[in-house]
């Protein structure tokens, strides 16, 4: 068997490695069971990371352990700043979970690269994005989650100020802003959370924070279900919907966590169609999904018809004030 390469303890995620496995107390019957590796499945291309050698973590006093998840298929072109933006945090007690779904570029050859600081990482097909977060959150040993994808990065004091603000304002969860950059790297606005979540539920339009700014604690991501498989494009919103019907407790970020690259299929007419089904999941009356439903497709259609000049005057008009140009 091929020996680990020697720990590096300029990362945050092998500052404070053991090798005492934890011990794992789960009921059989618990869809969240928590696991330190995934069973073996057929047409798996590999896994590795530090727990495949022996090596663990855990919650300390004062230093929790925060574990972020990437889910990841052909990302090549990114990828590799995402996991630096991950293993150079100043904070000292990260655990970092790759799902790659059976890539077929280069992005086996960036984990592999990177496997002597990623705790666990794993290379099959899965039933999708949501699929592949539940999975990472099985794998997770942390008192956070959270979910980074493979073409954005966090900056590197975010899990400091995660830890920092929970140590002095216990919560249950987080919202921030993100700094968006467009197809080649260029800055184009920051994307602010709302500030009022009871003003927020009850308009039912958008995100209330972007994704890369939530961390959940595990424990209530497990209880509200996860991600619901049956949303391929909005279960993120709904389990954000779940995490505030149940808990009030939210914590806001001082600053931008991070950046988002623009690009994907968040935010189109098929979002918002999957959205009206989701809605009624949550209790919304017939009458308000159609117009909440009605009013986001409109918006995408003025998105995309729009030039770019007239639709930041219109987000620098927009009483909201949730889109802004900071630099």
């Amino acid at each position: 068997m091929n020996q680990p390469p020697p720990l590096n303890e300029n990362f945050s995620t092998t500052r404070l490695l053991t090798k005492s496995q934890p011990v794992i107390e789960t009921k059989l019957e618990d869809p969240f069971a928590t696991v330190l590796l995934l069973p073996e499945s057929e047409g798996r291309q590999g896994e590795g990371g530090l727990r495949t050698n022996g090596y663990f973590k855990a919650s300390l006093r004062n230093k929790p352990l925060i574990t972020l998840v990437t889910v990841v298929f052909n990302g090549e072109k990114f990828l590799e700043e995402t996991i630096q933006s991950i293993i150079n945090q100043t904070y000292d007690n990260v655990e970092y979970i790759i799902i790659d779904g059976g890539s077929t570029d280069g992005t086996l050859d960036i984990i592999r690269q990177y496997e002597h600081a990623i705790d666990y990482w794993i290379s099959e097909k899965d039933n999708g994005i949501y699929d592949a977060m539940n999975k990472g959150a099985k794998l997770s040993s942390g008192l956070f989650i959270g979910f980074i994808n493979a073409d954005d990065f966090l900056y590197l004091n975010t899990i400091s100020t995660l830890v920092t603000g929970f140590i002095e304002n216990e919560f249950d969860y987080t919202f921030g802003a993100v700094d968006i950059y467009g197809l080649y790297d260029e800055y184009k606005e920051t994307f602010f959370p709302i500030n009022n979540i009871i003003y927020w539920k009850e308009s039912y339009i958008s995100m209330p924070s972007p994704h890369q700014a939530i961390f959940i604690r595990i424990n209530l991501f497990k209880e509200v279900g996860g991600f619901d498989l049956r949303f391929k494009l909005s279960a993120d919103y709904d389990l954000i919907l779940s995490v505030i019907s149940s808990s009030k407790k939210v914590w806001y970020f001082p600053d931008s966590v991070g950046v988002f690259r623009l690009g994907g299929a968040s935010g189109s007419y098929d979002t918002f169609l999957e959205n009206f089904k989701l809605l009624k999941k949550h209790d919304v009356g017939f009458f308000k999904r159609n117009i909440v439903t009605f009013e986001s497709l409109i918006k995408v259609f003025i998105i995309n018809s729009l030039p770019d000049s007239v639709i930041n005057f219109l987000r620098k008009i927009n009483p909201s004030g949730r889109f802004k140009k900071i630099k």
